[in-house]
């Protein structure tokens, strides 16, 4: 008589863990970067507050295929419901700030969180429903002020980004602002060179934020150049690549510092691994061939190619 696949479950080693862990690693690509053990018992877990993207290439979807790609367990808090693709937003619907609020209090009420991403907040009450609700939770916070979809489509209304200032500034550890998002935070003209970005970026972190990270995907030239300012500031380049597929660079980017940061690493460590694996993720963002505007990046590009 045939076994059950049940049954073929149960005579499996309860006690084989490492020697799994040495025959994956064995077969790993050579490309694949080191993902840190979880420190102590628990695997790491990290936040996305943010709204979703139909399409899947931004927001709450591309934060939880980040953490994955990365190792990192991903939990979730929606802040808004977008109808969108790769060639527009339809329609936004905001989450009301009671259920943003009920849904942080539930995760932290039971997940161990390392780390939190802050993604799509458009309403000044979504926001102050996500500094309420991570009150007494300390935990290293990515806030990525998105303002504008990439396909111009506005995410934010006017009257939040001041909300933003007063209320996430504060808690970030880390903020993410491309050069318009950075200027628009500042009430300044965009930055037209580094020494201009390190000064905004120093501005950006009077308000709380130890380090920001100027993002220069909007500059001109060959080279895409970040700066992280903090008390230090370091600089991260990449050759720009010539495609259209870069929706969700931001989200992705601020997620994978994020899970970083859940694994332990300090925040220059998760910059540096986070810049090179969205990098590897863009390059090869033409194989997936998603949708007839601007397609996603390859999450998981060290994991299967497209």
């Amino acid at each position: 008589m045939a076994q059950h696949p049940s049954n073929l479950i149960r005579i499996m080693p309860a006690k084989g863990t490492g020697r799994l862990r040495r025959l994956i690693s064995g077969i790993r690509s050579p490309s694949m970067p080191l993902i840190p053990e979880p420190k102590g018992r628990h695997m790491a877990i990290a936040l996305t507050i943010a709204g979703s993207d139909s399409g899947g290439g931004a927001g709450i979807q591309a934060d939880l295929k980040t953490f994955s790609a990365l190792g990192v367990y991903g939990a979730s808090v929606l802040t808004a419901i977008t109808a969108q693709n790769t060639r527009t937003v339809a329609a936004v619907e905001p989450v009301s700030p009671a259920m943003i609020r009920a849904q942080i209090d539930a995760v932290f009420d039971d997940l161990d969180i390392r780390a939190v991403k802050i993604g799509m907040l458009g309403t000044a009450e979504a926001i102050a429903a996500v500094a309420d609700g991570l009150a007494g939770h300390e935990v290293p916070v990515v806030l990525d002020p998105v303002m504008v979809a990439k396909s111009g489509d506005r995410l934010i209304d006017l009257s939040a980004i001041a909300a933003l200032r007063e209320r996430l500034l504060p808690r970030a550890t880390v903020l993410t602002p491309n050069l318009p998002e950075a200027a628009r935070l500042l009430d300044r003209m965009v930055a037209q060179d580094a020494t201009e970005s390190v000064a905004q970026g120093q501005a950006l972190r009077a308000p709380g934020p130890e380090w920001v990270l100027m993002k220069g995907g909007h500059a001109d030239g060959p080279v895409c150049t970040d700066l992280l300012v903090g008390s230090e500031v370091r600089s991260f380049s990449a050759p720009r690549i010539a495609t259209r597929n870069t929706h969700g660079t931001g989200c992705s980017l601020s997620s994978a510092i994020a899970a970083g940061l859940a694994q332990g690493m300090e925040v220059p460590q998760a910059v540096e691994r986070a810049h090179g694996w969205l990098h590897r993720a863009i390059v090869a963002a033409d194989g997936l061939n998603v949708g007839r505007g601007h397609g996603p990046v390859h999450h998981f590009h060290e994991w299967w190619q497209a």
